[in-house]
């Protein structure tokens, strides 16, 4: 696909641009409002697609549940092994359209690799995530940071309470949520692992408070988050941190959305996912 329709896309998606001005500049690219409406399908997500693992995986326990966060309760998608036992949990931040399928279908791989994995909906404050996608973004942007973080590390201290969690906690995000994971790894000394798809780095100044061991992965072809990415780095080996990061040459922001169909990579996304299991493997289970 033209590469610049993906980067109106994600100018779209991120600016963002009203969706009459998208349609009309895709129109432009694509050579006709047809043609622009025949390649709206390739953009946008496809939920359809995202049943990696099925929710009706019976090594699986799966349910809903709220939890009291900040400033009110929050929705989450738990899902963990079926059977008794403890396990380390991972706390999973969404993208710029909320708690949708497609990070429901990521919490439950996580808890087939053995994790008790909890898919946080941080717009539960705002009423939860909308079905209508263009507006959960709306609202994501109406959201305070504060709260954000605090709604996090609440789950943090939920999950710990839990008697099937064994007290080691990671987190990942994506996306906008790969912004929040570096915000909440920022405030939260307690966490144990953190990793980042392709998320906004931190203020160089927040770095030395983080303690948790960082993954940072990122998107060769992804200009607007890869520009903040070098301060980042030097600030984390100036402050002695632990972390270890990739880039994966020629695939776009969002490569590991596989209900993306014009930005999913596969290759990408199964070694960052492989190398994400490995990182929680590490410290998490260890």
């Amino acid at each position: 696909m033209d590469r610049r329709i993906i980067e109106l896309y994600d100018e779209y998606t991120h600016a963002p641009l009203e969706r009459r001005v998208f349609l009309e500049r895709l129109a432009a690219l694509a050579g006709g409002t047809a043609a622009a409406y025949a390649l709206i399908p390739l953009l946008e997500n496809n939920y359809a697609m995202a049943q990696q693992v099925s929710e009706n995986d019976p090594a699986l326990m799966i349910e809903r549940v709220k939890y009291p966060g900040s400033n009110g309760e929050v929705s989450a998608y738990l899902a963990k092994p079926a059977g008794d036992g403890r396990y380390p949990a991972v706390i999973v931040i969404h993208e710029n359209r909320g708690l949708n399928p497609h990070i429901e279908d990521v919490t439950r791989r996580l808890a087939k690799a053995g994790f008790l994995a909890l898919g946080v909906d941080l717009l539960s404050s705002l009423g939860g995530t909308p079905s209508d996608p263009d507006q959960a973004r709306e609202m994501i942007g109406k959201l305070d940071q504060g709260q954000v973080t605090g709604d996090l590390r609440a789950g943090l201290q939920w999950l710990k309470s839990r008697p099937d969690c064994s007290g080691k906690i990671g987190t990942v995000g994506f996306c906008w949520g790969g912004g929040q994971v570096n915000q909440f790894a920022v405030a939260e000394p307690s966490l144990n692992a953190a990793v980042v798809f392709y998320g906004r780095s931190p203020e160089a100044a927040q770095v030395p408070s983080i303690v948790a061991p960082l993954l940072l992965q990122y998107a060769g072809l992804d200009g607007r988050i890869n520009e903040g990415v070098p301060a980042y780095i030097a600030a984390l080996q100036a402050a002695g941190k632990k972390y270890v990061t990739y880039t994966y040459d020629g695939v776009d922001h969002a490569f590991h959305n596989d209900t993306n169909a014009a930005r999913y990579n596969k290759d990408a996304a199964e070694l960052a996912w492989t190398r994400t299991l490995a990182f929680f493997d590490e410290y998490l289970k260890g």
